[in-house]
């Protein structure tokens, strides 16, 4: 269903319950609470666990690869990806062929936790009450709203 867009000088409501921010801020929580407790006995935070699943897609990436699949910073992912390298999950080693680049590895231990990690995706799921039609359809609208806010004044601005 389409909606008037609303006219160039009316206001906007500045109703917190209002904004399409905090419906996707609060439910970014919640889904972060939702995995606190399934990955604790798995040693991961979330940000770790987002990481160890593009890890767990292709190993042997470059930091900048890792941050561009999760639209992170080196600042935001390199003291991250320290601590998974402390807790024996991947090894860096600076690129031969180019040494301002930082290879990030999955070790054995790494691998292996792949394994105790498959039933998660299915636990959310359940935790959402969504079938698998409604998860599809909220993925893709999210993912087109994402796509729509990259590269806009808005994105350019911060």
């Amino acid at each position: 269903m389409k909606t008037a867009a609303p006219e160039a000088n009316a206001p906007l409501s500045l109703r917190l319950e209002d904004q399409l921010c905090f419906a996707l801020h609060s439910t970014a929580l919640k889904m972060t609470q939702a995995y606190r407790p399934l990955l604790e006995p798995l040693g991961l935070t979330y940000p770790q666990y987002l990481v160890m699943l593009v890890l767990w897609q292709a190993d042997r990436q470059t930091v900048s690869e890792i941050g561009a699949r999760l639209y992170l910073d080196s600042a935001t992912l390199t003291p991250m990806l320290k601590r998974l390298e402390a807790q024996g999950f991947v090894a860096r080693a600076r690129s031969e062929d180019d040494e301002r680049q930082v290879i990030v590895s999955l070790t054995g231990t790494g691998r292996s936790l792949r394994r105790r990690a498959q039933a998660l995706p299915y636990q959310v799921f359940c935790a959402t009450g969504c079938s698998p039609e409604e998860i599809a359809l909220i993925k893709a609208r999210l993912e087109t709203l994402r796509e729509h806010l990259i590269g806009s004044p808005v994105d350019a601005v911060g």
